[in-house]
């Protein structure tokens, strides 16, 4: 989030510390561990693992004149989530949805790494090198496990004095066959790429002269596993990729377009009102977007129903469809898998934490107290370790697993490290309401205080909200200017 007024005075003050000075500007430039000791200048040292919406948000609100925030991540950016949709169908562009972790403006040293092991007696942190590492730009469902063929990076150690934990969860396949393999996620815009990437070369594909009329409808049928707000939300991106470009582009083949939505719920979209979610129904099925409700997946496996491969009659392969087998429907044939079902948790906690820390009995998150202080398995708390995000639960609570409920914990957690009163009082949760897209310029809002609100103008408060909540300056003027270039010119469908 921008800066307030507050905080930008903080900030200002902040240069005339040097010692603070020296731990702003060099986190801009390569640093050993004693150097870093070096800078410590009395200051705790809070280590922050994971640069989500906790861990960014935390490490850039601790005051640098009390402590040395220092951020362990395999992902040198933090991803703004809600606009992950819009970039995979090229509403806007990927940048739009990041934020560097080390800028002009960061207080916090950044290492790229995993964490692998914590000594939470000795307070000391085992990290491997994941600069080159391949795994830090997956779809988030591969673990870093110890079973792992080879050390990827060279292993470092480090000592905190308050240790963050926000590691955040993966995609949960729950052991569908092939899931894990061929369908596509969308948590990190590494997947935006991906699904970007499939959908232009589905059209591509379709539009060859070698390309039967069976497997055009087959490569053309796109499956969204999952009614929640990510599935709905890339549903309606699509449509309108579809309506407002597609169609003159490829005007024979985007009438082929099909988009159906899987859910083993009896309905989408849960945490709204039953009002907003059918409205969301209604809009879906005017727009053509098929909602199966009801619906458990088996299965998802490359090649079209039957056994064949189907691809371009002579040549070499070319893009090819996948057989999605549901227990009410069987085998059916799709060009893509967008697959959007829910949380696993990090296997950082089952590996480094597991029998250490309590854990929820269903999620496995991890359980901490209303001061966000971790508690150990026999039910004590640790007093300098943190944790919040989705990696965490609330003892007592049955708070969303959200951006929102992380963002506010992160924002309460710096603030009373910083004042030095966290004993004051505990965290309590401030529901400010849940929004969805639908396509066509619709949208469906749901708040405490104005209560239900759908059609044009929700969406104009979707796209406001969005703006507003944008972390950089530079991404609020990119991203009204990507919707504009976008809306006059069209989207870009090139491949690259």
């Amino acid at each position: 989030m921008a800066l307030s007024t507050r905080s930008a005075l903080a900030s200002t003050r902040t240069w005339r510390c040097s010692s603070c000075r020296n731990a702003i500007t060099s986190q801009r430039r390569s640093i050993s561990i004693q150097e870093l000791d070096q800078q410590r200048d009395g200051r705790e040292r809070v280590v922050v693992l994971g640069s989500g919406w906790a861990g960014f948000t935390l490490s850039r609100e601790l005051d640098p004149r009390k402590f040395q925030p220092v951020v362990v991540s395999p992902r040198s950016y933090f991803v703004f989530t809600p606009l992950l949709a819009s970039t995979s169908t090229g509403t806007l562009e990927f940048r739009t949805a990041l934020e560097p972790i080390r800028s002009r403006r960061a207080k916090a040293q950044f290492f790229q790494g995993w964490a692998d092991a914590v000594d939470l007696e000795k307070k000391t942190l085992s990290i491997e090198e994941a600069v080159e590492d391949p795994m830090q730009l997956s779809d988030m469902t591969s673990a870093k496990t110890k079973d792992a063929p080879k050390k990827k990076g060279k292993m470092f150690s480090m000592s905190y004095d308050k240790l963050i934990i926000s590691v955040g969860c993966y995609s949960q396949t729950f052991g569908t066959p092939g899931v894990k393999e061929h369908a596509y996620f969308l948590k990190d815009i590494s997947d935006a790429r991906k699904i970007r990437n499939r959908l232009l070369s589905l059209f591509e594909t379709a539009a060859l002269p070698t390309t039967s009329p069976e497997t055009k409808k087959q490569l053309l049928s796109l499956a969204v596993v999952g009614g929640g707000p990510t599935g709905i939300e890339w549903s309606a991106e699509f449509h309108d990729l579809i309506a407002e470009d597609m169609a003159k582009l490829y005007p024979d083949l985007a009438k082929l377009a099909k988009i159906t939505v899987y859910d083993v719920a009896p309905t989408v979209l849960s945490m709204f009102d039953e009002k907003l979610a059918r409205y969301a129904m209604k809009t879906f099925k005017r727009q053509g977007i098929e909602i199966l409700t009801s619906h458990k997946v088996k299965s998802l496996r490359p090649g079209a129903p039957g056994g064949k491969t189907a691809q371009a009659d002579d040549g070499p392969p070319t893009t090819t469809p996948y057989t999605l087998d549901t227990q009410e429907d069987g085998e059916v044939a799709v060009g893509m898998c967008v697959w959007s079902t829910g949380l696993a948790v990090n296997p950082f906690i089952e590996k480094a934490l597991a029998g250490h820390v309590k854990q929820h009995d269903r999620s496995h998150g991890i359980l901490t107290s209303d001061r966000l202080r971790v508690k150990r398995s026999d039910d004590s708390i640790m007093s300098d370790v943190y944790a919040l995000g989705d990696c965490a639960v609330l003892e007592g609570s049955s708070y969303p697993a959200t951006a929102q409920v992380a963002n506010q914990k992160a924002r309460w957690l710096a603030k009373r490290l910083n004042k030095g009163d966290i004993e004051a009082k505990g965290f309590t949760y401030k529901d400010l309401g849940v929004m969805a897209y639908v396509g066509n310029w619709n949208a469906i809002v749901q708040t405490n205080g104005t209560g239900d609100i759908s059609g044009r103008l929700a969406w104009l408060i979707w796209r406001g909200a969005y703006l507003a909540k944008s972390v950089s300056w530079r991404n609020r003027i990119l991203i009204p200017t990507y919707w504009f270039c976008n809306w006059l010119f069209g989207r870009d469908v090139s491949r690259f």
